[in-house]
């Protein structure tokens, strides 16, 4: 609201606001990454920690919403992707004149459970993550995910990496850690 408010009130200014979805990954190379200080507050950091012995559990809050396996789904965007939305949104305000803001849902458009992604990642990079269905948490929906359909319009973009690119490149990051 302040960013369009500002831009609404000043003759100089322009904006592009980006609604990011459920961001993972990390860079294909494995050099650049998240690296989450102390306890990580996202699933995939913390797959990864559990995976490499750093957690002990992943802890799934809960498994009996109304979604086919029970748990969470949400919308989970490769970083490399978000990082090209970004370029496409710069290029798309560059022209435009000012006064211009717009609002852009990023994600993929389509949603992975909980316990989905951990499969994945089981599957994808061959290794064990020990979790455990703990009770829900207050205030989690059951499914959100973006609908991209402005972006994709708009912008020209959409997602080119999978969940599996994902999981696969956050893998690596973190194999890339525990090596130096």
């Amino acid at each position: 609201d302040i960013l369009q408010d500002t831009v609404k009130a000043e003759d100089t200014i322009k904006g592009v606001i980006l609604r990011y979805f459920n961001p993972i990954g990390a860079h294909p190379t494995g050099i650049i990454g998240e690296f989450p200080k102390g306890v990580p507050n996202n699933l995939v950091p913390y797959i990864t920690q559990t995976a490499a012995s750093l957690r002990e559990k992943v802890t799934i809050f809960g498994n009996n919403y109304p979604t086919s396996d029970g748990t969470c789904i949400r919308d989970y965007i490769h970083v490399v992707d978000l990082a090209n939305a970004h370029i496409a949104a710069l290029n798309w305000i560059e022209n435009k004149p000012m006064h211009t803001c717009e609002v852009f849902n990023l994600g993929t458009g389509k949603g992975n459970s909980v316990l989905e992604v951990i499969q994945t990642f089981e599957k994808i990079n061959k290794a064990k993550v020990n979790y455990e269905i703990g009770e829900r948490r207050n205030g989690d929906v059951p499914v959100i995910y973006s609908d991209v359909t402005k972006a994709k319009k708009i912008l020209g973009w959409e997602t080119k990496l999978s969940l599996e690119d994902a999981l696969m490149h956050s893998w690596n990051w973190e194999k890339s850690l525990r090596n130096k």
